[in-house]
């Protein structure tokens, strides 16, 4: 519980930050636009495409997390809280927790292993396991609908959501790490297969994006490629 408290006093509250978010998704996001957040955790991003005027499907495995999110947004029936993981299958999946950090865990296996023993991973502990239902991008969009934009973040599980996808989207995002660096090119391997044609990257959590304009997949794979291991983490944004 502590952790997830932590998570939410970083989230939110802070005013300039939910500005930049807007400011950032804007272009993406627009009223009226079905947005699937994969890995909402605790919402910050579904608060800012709630802003946006855009409904939202929040898909969060982690029961508490999925608590906090039905409780920020009770009443709004523009959000649909889907207390699941999101994967290649719609089969139980188990998930790693980290109960000091919620927000690194995982229903990745290779991602703990690679996280052990990495510089800047010091003390991170997945500290139990839990069985969740799964879903898959595929089943979403017959639910709910075609989306404007997915955001994907579930720590090293992102190739596992991606290969649940068999239809273009007009843009979605999805989460890097240099723990997990080959990852990221399997991820836009599988993008361009489903159609994707430009592709840009934002570093950490900056609201920014750190290639001059939206590119070829092959240049944000060079690019990634080449970031030093303390870059750590960031999103590769893909529009078809």
């Amino acid at each position: 519980m502590a952790g997830l408290r932590r998570s939410l006093d970083f989230y939110h509250g802070d005013p300039a930050r939910e500005a930049a978010l807007d400011a950032f998704y804007a272009p993406l996001v627009r009223a009226g636009d079905l947005v699937l957040d994969v890995g909402a955790h605790v919402g910050d991003r579904l608060a800012s495409f709630r802003r946006l005027g855009a409904r939202v499907v929040a898909v969060e495995p982690q029961p508490l997390c999925a608590r906090v999110l039905r409780a920020l947004h009770a009443g709004d029936d523009a959000v649909t809280v889907v207390e699941a993981a999101c994967g290649a299958t719609t089969g139980p999946v188990r998930l790693h927790v980290n109960s000091a950090n919620p927000t690194v865990s995982t229903a990745s296996p290779g991602f703990v292993r690679a996280a052990d023993r990495a510089a800047g991973w010091e003390g991170q502990t997945w500290d139990d396991e839990i069985e969740v239902g799964g879903t898959t991008l595929d089943a979403l969009v017959d639910a709910y609908g075609r989306p404007a934009f997915v955001k994907i973040d579930v720590e090293g599980f992102e190739d596992a959501v991606l290969a649940g996808l068999s239809r273009p989207v007009p843009a979605l995002s999805f989460e890097f790490t240099t723990i997990t660096r080959d990852l990221a090119g399997h991820c836009l391997e599988r993008l361009t297969t489903l159609g994707f044609t430009a592709f840009t990257v934002a570093l950490g959590d900056e609201t920014t994006f750190a290639l001059p304009g939206w590119g070829p997949a092959g240049a944000v794979a060079a690019y990634l490629d080449g970031l030093p291991h303390e870059a750590n983490a960031g999103d590769v944004y893909a529009r078809s």
